[in-house]
């Protein structure tokens, strides 16, 4: 098969590689495979957890077509816990201490023509909706077990709700979705590319420029899709007393937060990693149903040319939230 395998920091190679072996998995032709800000961070060599040579990505869909499910068109889960440790038996599989994602070796990731995998992790695709649309549903599962996160502590968020999501990128503008369908109309995105803002308000959500304007403030609920110490600084001014911040991005892991203002004003302060397998099925049937919109907004190119991709990611000069590549 081709794959676009990862050779060492900064270089991606699109060559022939093995074909992956099924034993008890399903066996997936890839359609659409996102790139991830995980996916970068590895390519940059920021990752121990993924040493070249491997094949990255995570964020897949396509048609399986042997073994269990064969012949179906999937969206995966690309999560694995143990199944047997106390978080995986309660259901919170991204809390296993033995989690591994697809493209963490030993599992091979998604930017191949070929993917196995288990067939738990598998949601099948309804006719009518796109495979790249179904890819869109790992990267918005991340907001959507955000957001339940939060409920857990605020309540249901509804019309009463006001939130600030930073970050425009797929994991930003999907939790931002994410609170739209769930009945919120007061979100305001904190997004520095001007692009990027247009197509955010494409979605009918508003968006800001958080270098050159003041972000709101008194807000109930603050999701953090970046996870640097200026947005954590900015989460910290911005939550109202007894709000929530979901820190989600991983861009940064230290400083930012008031640690004195989230003390004196009881702000709640949850990390939130992937999501749950619930999570995710729930995800994907809000993607089905229309619940989140056309989700027209990702920038689809050849696998082929996914070395490039990544390098204009890095460079700042792409403006679409998610570039999904397809082999």
């Amino acid at each position: 098969m081709k794959a676009l395998v990862y050779t060492g920091p900064k270089h991606l190679d699109y060559r022939d590689a093995p074909d992956p072996e099924r034993g008890g998995n399903a066996l997936i032709r890839v359609e659409h495979c996102g790139i991830c800000g995980s996916d970068m961070h590895a390519w940059a060599g920021h990752d121990e957890r993924r040493p070249a040579p491997l094949i990255l990505g995570h964020e897949v869909a396509g048609t399986v077509i042997e073994g269990p499910m064969q012949g179906k068109r999937v969206t995966v889960n690309p999560l694995v816990g143990c199944g047997t440790c106390r978080a995986c038996r309660a259901g919170h599989d991204n809390l296993c201490a033995e989690r591994k994602i697809i493209s963490m070796p030993p599992r091979e990731g998604g930017f191949a023509e070929l993917l196995a995998m288990r067939p738990e992790n598998l949601v099948e695709i309804p006719e009518g909706v796109s495979s790249a649309a179904a890819a869109l549903a790992e990267p918005i599962a991340c907001g959507w077990h955000g957001v339940n996160l939060a409920e857990a502590i605020l309540g249901p968020v509804g019309a009463d709700t006001r939130a600030l999501v930073q970050g425009g990128g797929a994991i930003g503008l999907g939790a931002a979705l994410v609170l739209k369908a769930r009945g919120v109309a007061d979100i305001m995105v904190a997004e520095p590319h001007e692009e990027r803002r247009a197509m955010i308000a494409a979605q009918g959500l508003s968006a800001f420029d958080p270098t050159r304007e003041p972000g709101p403030d008194g807000v109930d609920l603050v999701i953090d899709g970046v996870g640097i110490a200026p947005t954590r600084a900015a989460a910290s001014a911005a939550a109202r007393p007894g709000g929530v911040i979901v820190h989600i991005g991983l861009g940064g892991s230290s400083e930012g937060l008031d640690i004195r203002r989230i003390t004196l004003q009881e702000i709640a302060f949850l990390g939130s990693y992937t999501y749950t397998p619930q999570d995710f099925r729930d995800t994907a049937a809000a993607i089905f149903d229309g619940s989140l919109g056309a989700l027209d907004w990702p920038d689809i190119r050849p696998l082929s040319e996914g070395a490039a991709a990544f390098e204009q990611i890095a460079a700042g000069q792409v403006a679409a939230p998610k570039i999904i590549l397809t082999p």
